[in-house]
């Protein structure tokens, strides 16, 4: 059925933990890591015990790992955790990221550092060790989880650089391994008001200063964890064998640059008039 297995950066906590539950839900045996420490501007800690008791009371296929997915030794230890209990490696998740506010001058050069780390080095390193196993095996699939901030935002100077280098690594992958039959593409969370770890360090882990003002999406409502996974699914199945070097973006594409949609505010006044 699903030909593998499937690694998630940052699939322990928030976002990253519903899109592993969500592949999991759909047969893949997942591998899903992180830190349990709190990293900068970040809620998300602790995680793997209740991931794992849920896994198993649901009796999901999912191996956690605490592991940081900027240092090489570690990525290279959930690829072979990962060939070693499944085998063939289908696809992988590259979701991990931080993502402190501040301009240029407001951001400390090691912050910088660590964001570019987290966001940018790691979804290297994990391509750079499962594109070989790809190869051999006649194919696979990277999914980078990108943001709206790619496109640059305002107090966001670092975390818009990286999410923008992101766009750029993943249609560089998807054209130099398009005859390796590896599939690149790139989901991005839009619309606000999402509750992740990151974006509630961003507000000190107050969930009511999250929704109030966000666009959210066309559904009526902010984006989760299961609406990416749902589209990081397709992104994986058989059905989209021949997708790649796309944007996906599963929310509101304002935020892809062009100007937020305004509620019909006048519009219903003139009807109403």
């Amino acid at each position: 059925m699903t030909g593998g297995a499937i690694i998630v950066s940052g699939g322990t906590f928030g976002l990253g933990r519903e899109i592993t539950l969500r592949l999991a839900e759909g047969g893949y045996p997942v591998t899903a890591f992180g830190l349990e420490t709190p990293q900068i501007s970040s809620t998300a800690g602790k995680a793997i015990p209740g991931l794992q008791a849920e896994a198993e009371s649901r009796g999901l296929d999912i191996t956690l790992l605490e592991a940081d997915v900027t240092v090489e030794a570690d990525v290279a230890r959930v690829v072979e955790t990962t060939r070693a209990r499944y085998g063939r490696i289908h696809g992988i998740v590259n979701n991990a990221a931080i993502g402190p506010l501040g301009t240029v001058m407001e951001t400390d050069p090691a912050i910088w550092d660590r964001i570019m780390a987290v966001n940018l080095r790691g979804p290297f390193l994990m391509a750079r060790a499962v594109l070989p196993h790809f190869a051999a095996h006649g194919g696979g699939c990277i999914v980078n989880v990108g943001s709206g901030a790619g496109w640059g935002k305002p107090d966001m100077a670092a975390y818009a650089t990286s999410k923008g280098g992101i766009i750029a690594l993943s249609a560089a992958m998807a054209l130099d391994h398009f005859y390796d039959r590896v599939r690149v593409n790139t989901v991005i969370p839009g619309g606000g008001g999402i509750v992740a770890g990151m974006s509630l360090g961003r507000v000190g882990g107050d969930m009511s200063r999250l929704g109030p003002g966000a666009v959210g999406t066309v559904a009526g409502r902010v984006a989760n964890g299961t609406d990416l996974g749902n589209t990081i699914a397709w992104l994986m199945s058989a059905e989209a064998e021949a997708v790649s070097g796309t944007i996906i973006d599963v929310g509101c594409f304002a935020h892809q640059g062009s100007s937020t949609p305004l509620k019909r505010l006048q519009s219903q006044e003139k009807i109403n008039g």
